[in-house]
């Protein structure tokens, strides 16, 4: 049997796709609106202290298209907390006008691809906890994409050995390496998860940058011989003032 990569974990991810039922929420009244708009609002500083308290972080992010309107992007300790989060959001008035577009349900992630190792417990490296355990960065810009490497005749990953894949992977990672300033990646485990094994996360200022990264990495082997992508999800960021500016009547 092949050697399977060994992999290190961090937060739980939920990338929670919402859309609005525009009918419903024009033809609600304003005292409805408004206690919805209240508790959309409380969530929203409930999910940044716990962000400030280094306990978890959330993104909110409009949707370009017709695939949602926006996305929560969470990231808790548990699969508990991460249930928790929805389970309470599901219960407000507000998420009675959405309705569930996509979610998806995945772990931070660092595989031994391209880590470095100094003999020490890597979970006691400052570099790697912040990796496993970030702040989600609040870029104007989000894209995100699940994907899979190939398990077809002549073109298996998972029946190449590890020098072959590692070799692979590190030219790979070159290439996100030089978009460093410009794209934030945050990569996610879905194995038993989820449909798909990865997710991919960027966060830019620019979101053309998406656009040249993905394609340039095309080229690259790891893709253009053993990847396959999902559905592509971009969008713009949201703070409290420009959600409730999205949802005035």
């Amino acid at each position: 049997m092949n050697e399977a990569a060994s992999t290190l974990e961090g937060w739980y991810a939920l990338h929670d796709f919402r859309s609005m039922n525009w009918t419903a929420w024009k033809s609600a009244d304003d005292e409805d609106r408004a206690m919805a708009l209240d508790e959309l609002q409380a969530f929203l500083q409930e999910w940044a202290q716990i962000d400030e308290a280094k306990k978890g972080s959330t993104a909110v992010y409009t949707i370009v298209g017709q695939k949602a309107d926006f996305v929560f992007m969470h990231l808790r300790e548990t699969l508990e907390e991460l249930n928790a989060v929805e389970t309470a959001f599901n219960k407000t008035s507000f998420a009675q006008y959405t309705t569930k577009s996509y979610s998806y349900v995945s772990v931070v992630e660092l595989s031994n691809y391209l880590a470095g190792s100094d003999g020490g417990d890597p979970m006691e490296n400052p570099h790697v906890i912040a990796r496993l355990k970030p702040s989600l960065p609040k870029s104007q810009y989000i894209c995100f994409y699940p994907m899979n490497k190939k398990r077809e005749e002549g073109s298996n990953w998972y029946m190449l050995d590890m020098d072959e894949r590692r070799s692979m992977m590190r030219s790979h990672g070159l290439i996100g390496r030089s978009y460093a300033g410009k794209v934030k990646q945050i990569i996610t485990g879905s194995v038993g998860f989820d449909d798909w094994e990865w997710g991919v996360t960027l966060f830019a200022d620019d979101a053309l940058q998406f656009k040249k990264l993905v394609y340039e990495m095309r080229f690259d082997e790891v893709s253009a011989r053993f990847a396959e992508f999902g559905g592509f999800y971009v969008g713009t960021l949201l703070t409290a003032g420009t959600f409730e500016d999205l949802l005035k009547v």
